[in-house]
């Protein structure tokens, strides 16, 4: 007799399990939101990733004078001399 008592136990073990563990979860859920309560979104978890990163750029580049940039000549010595002067004359 225990057999068939165990048997039909292992065969309806999914309908009882997943009620049960649905109920734990869902009171656990309001147990932990009710006990630590609603938390207030912070400046910055209010702002998109782009406003965000909009102003980190900001601050790194409000210390900046914009309008000092380094010529293109300049620029080339810095190239790899592989590339550019493989056609070039060279500088006297």
């Amino acid at each position: 007799m225990w057999s068939v008592v165990w048997a039909a136990v292992r065969s309806k073990a999914p309908y009882v399990t997943f009620p049960v563990a649905f109920v734990v979860g869902l009171v656990g859920y309001h147990l932990e939101w009710f006990l630590r309560g609603d938390p207030q979104p912070t400046a910055e978890e209010e702002k998109s990733i782009s406003e965000q990163r909009e102003d980190r750029k900001l601050q790194e580049i409000a210390g900046k004078d914009l309008t000092k940039v380094v010529s293109l000549k300049d620029k080339l010595e810095f190239a790899p001399r592989a590339v550019l002067n493989r056609n070039r004359a060279e500088k006297s």
